[in-house]
């Protein structure tokens, strides 16, 4: 039997969870308040996954970066592999909210979208 403790980050409260795992298995979530945290507790020892949040450079736009998010989350394990493919990426300008920049990231099937409109930079705008 082995123990791990977590705190929940699924909403403000960060339960203290104590997960305990037998034979590979989740038997027991305790500390959680509601059933998000017992979800949460038992997917963060099994199968870790996380949303991920950055910026690419945009090439023309008003501003020289847009941020991106995975359209879902993404096995943690394909975190940095994630990070490391969107470092490379430059959208063109303009550019908007849910526009796909890749349409599968890291070896997984998920994309990863746009999160803020950037216009194309206009060249009067310096008048």
């Amino acid at each position: 039997m082995e123990e791990k403790k977590l705190i929940c980050i699924c909403c403000p409260m960060g339960c203290q969870l104590q997960v305990t795992i037998r034979d590979g298995q989740v038997e027991k979530v305790e500390g959680n308040t509601c059933k998000r945290g017992a979800e949460y507790g038992k997917k963060e020892v099994t199968n870790p996954t996380r949303i991920v949040t950055t910026t690419v450079r945009v090439h023309g736009g008003s501003l020289p970066v847009v941020p991106v998010k995975t359209a879902s989350d993404i096995p943690k394990s394909a975190v940095m592999d994630c990070i490391r493919q969107l470092k490379e990426v430059v959208v063109e300008a303009p550019v908007y909210i849910g526009d796909v920049v890749l349409t599968e990231v890291a070896g997984t099937k998920i994309a990863v979208i746009i999160t803020k409109n950037i216009e194309k930079l206009c060249e009067k705008q310096n008048l």
